[in-house]
């Protein structure tokens, strides 16, 4: 069985105008071409739409049913239209953004937020991953943007730098390490480190230190509890943490080789594969805002 979804469209009238002749006025067509859609529904569906002994355009029970689900049916209609017409008018039909879980995300969802509220069709999907994971998720799924802390240059990326993020070594202010005045780095090795484990894979972390006791958490949210009940050390962004220094609860440790390391964060975009009109209003979004 096939439905003709032109049909629904002359029911909405003939039920706006409570009548098949008015109804007919307004479409332009002849009362007998209305009815005989209308007929020509109600043998496709099996079912009587209107109750023919009321002088008036009146639906049967079943006849309610049927209109009910056609409203939703003229309406994905016209959805799918819309869609076809954004896509075609330079808009993406999806958008895939990586980002490091080392970043906040208030950016990334303010961005999205606005985009949002503007009716863009576009459908985003948002991965967090860590470290080289980061690229490594960019590359596998072939993804739109990667919000990055360190990646590795390409002749077909396109990278712009972000606002310098800072992170801060530290440890509870009931850690052993907290009551020390200068530490050096042997005395760092009796205690442990905590790190993010990288969603990569890769063992490799420039600012790790090389204790023997090591735990790599999932992500920062879990480093910092560890950090607070006083398990280890490492390093944190100062974003996630600045309530808690200002409190007192985490020490910034006074390590001789610095306890502070500034990245530049970038967002990574192919230029092999250019940005359509939401791909071009996110990124002018992040750089005012990240």
């Amino acid at each position: 069985m096939r439905l003709d979804i032109e049909n629904f469209y002359i029911l909405k009238a003939i039920i706006e105008e409570n009548s098949f002749s008015k109804a007919a006025e307004k479409l332009h067509r002849t009362q007998s071409s209305v009815s005989y859609q209308i007929k020509k529904l109600e043998n496709n569906l099996g079912i009587e739409i209107f109750d023919r002994n009321d002088y008036r355009a009146k639906l049967t029970e079943g006849g309610e049913v049927i209109w009910a689900e056609g409203q939703r049916l003229m309406k994905m209609t016209e959805r799918i239209h819309s869609l076809a017409t954004s896509y075609q008018g330079g808009w993406e039909p999806k958008l895939e953004v990586v980002i490091d879980g080392a970043l906040p995300a208030e950016p990334v969802m303010h961005a999205l937020k606005v985009i949002s509220d503007k009716a863009i069709a576009t459908k985003f999907q948002v991965k967090m991953e860590f470290l080289g994971g980061v690229q490594l998720r960019f590359e596998e799924d072939q993804a739109d943007f990667m919000i990055v802390m360190n990646y590795k240059p390409s002749p077909v990326l396109h990278a712009v730098p972000l606002k310098e993020k800072l992170f801060i070594l530290v440890a509870s202010k009931n850690h052993l390490l907290s009551q020390e005045k200068v530490i050096k780095h042997n005395h760092l090795l009796d205690h442990v480190e905590l790190t993010i484990q990288d969603s990569s894979g890769s063992p490799v972390d420039e600012l790790q230190f090389g204790c023997d006791r090591v735990f790599s958490l999932s992500d920062f949210a879990y480093k910092k509890s560890a950090m607070l009940v006083g398990l280890g050390f490492g390093w944190m962004p100062e974003e996630l943490i600045r309530q808690e220094l200002e409190s007192g609860e985490l020490i910034e440790l006074n390590y001789v080789g610095g306890s502070r390391h500034v990245f530049t964060p970038h967002l990574v975009y192919s230029i092999d594969k250019p940005l359509g009109k939401t791909g071009e209003i996110f990124r002018e979004l992040i750089l005012e805002t990240l």
